[in-house]
């Protein structure tokens, strides 16, 4: 069947010479009642047609491609590729060129996406980092006025305030390192250094430094029954505590009252261990899963920001465990807990 969608130009000469040919090979018929007479005018028109539609179609179709591809290909040809592309290198066939236009046409709008998503996430970046860094300044700012205002005279006023003031230049001093620290991730500079150790010893360490804030909520911290067993892993030890920290702290933080943050470590392979931090806390909505690890991202703003951090700690964990070569992944629902799990090589 005649495939209009993808015609060649042989194809379209062919079907348009046959359309001229065959009327004048009938009229031939007609006038001279000799089919011999009609059949040379038949043949004679349709060979002519052909070859001369065939020959106008290739002109004008390949001078189109050549500009089309001028566009599509940025890589200037040297005067040796020039001369091959033009008398050695068979010429493309339009179907070969509509598929060299379309995959062309993919990647440009692959990159507009690409573009635009990066746009989105730069303009959000900037935008929660001048909230980040506003909201403190402010406060300072606040405190300043009030003690020069008057406020100095009252020593008990004096001191509550200073406390303040210094919890909030704590505050922008934590937020410097961790973007200088993300920053350092990000372009590679911040090298590891891989020793073997226990992934145990360091979970306890890191439970063990958090038991205070966990006693608070009265959050019972454990390994998993069953996961006690010791496993080695090669890994950048201090970065590897960074983010168990990181991990922990959030479970306590966003954990329920009388509630459990469990460790669990996991032979997965040969090579690798994957560990899982738990809790049983508020969850995280389905919606906000694939954007946790955004630098600054917050599941919810207002709730978030008043139970402190600086936005930046799960961004680090996922650089840092990526930086080994690893992958970390999130599991949650809300008011039943969430789990956080990376993996590392065995040691």
């Amino acid at each position: 069947m005649f495939n209009t969608k993808n015609i060649s130009p042989d194809n379209l000469s062919f079907f348009t010479a046959v359309c001229l040919s065959v009327p004048v090979g009938v009229a031939f018929y007609i006038i001279s009642l000799k089919w011999i007479d009609a059949l040379i005018a038949l043949v004679i028109i349709f060979i002519l047609s052909f070859f001369l539609i065939r020959f106008v179609l290739n002109k004008f179709i390949y001078r189109k491609i050549k500009v089309i591809y001028k566009y599509i290909y940025q890589t200037k040809a040297n005067k040796r590729e020039e001369i091959y592309q033009k008398y050695i290198l068979p010429k493309k066939s339009i179907e070969e060129v509509n598929s060299d236009v379309e995959k062309w046409a993919e990647q440009q709008a692959a990159v507009i996406d690409d573009l635009k998503n990066n746009e989105r996430y730069r303009r959000e970046f900037l935008q929660n980092l001048a909230h980040e860094i506003k909201t403190p300044i402010f406060a300072i700012q606040g405190y300043v006025d009030t003690l020069l205002n008057g406020a100095l005279e009252n020593p008990s006023v004096t001191k509550r305030f200073l406390e303040n003031t210094s919890r909030n230049v704590s505050r922008m001093v934590d937020l410097m390192h961790d973007l200088d620290e993300i920053t350092k991730l990000e372009s590679g500079e911040q090298l590891l250094h891989k020793k073997k150790f226990i992934i145990q010893e360091i979970i306890r360490e890191a439970f063990e430094t958090l038991s205070r804030k966990a006693g608070e909520k009265n959050i019972h911290c454990s390994i998993k029954k069953g996961c006690e067993q010791p496993v080695e892993v090669f890994a950048d030890k201090e970065k590897i505590v960074r983010v168990l920290i990181n991990l922990i702290d959030n479970a306590i933080k966003y954990g329920k009252t009388d509630g459990h943050v469990t460790a669990g470590i996991y032979n997965t392979d040969e090579q690798h261990v994957l560990i899982e931090i738990s809790d049983d806390g508020i969850g995280i909505a389905e919606q906000h899963l694939s954007r946790i690890f955004e630098r600054f991202y917050r599941t919810d703003t207002g709730r978030s920001r008043n139970a402190g951090g600086t936005g930046l700690g799960l961004a680090i964990c996922k650089h840092i465990i990526e930086a080994h070569g690893q992958s970390i992944h999130v599991r949650s629902k809300e008011d039943v807990g969430t789990t956080i799990g990376f993996t590392l090589n065995k040691g």
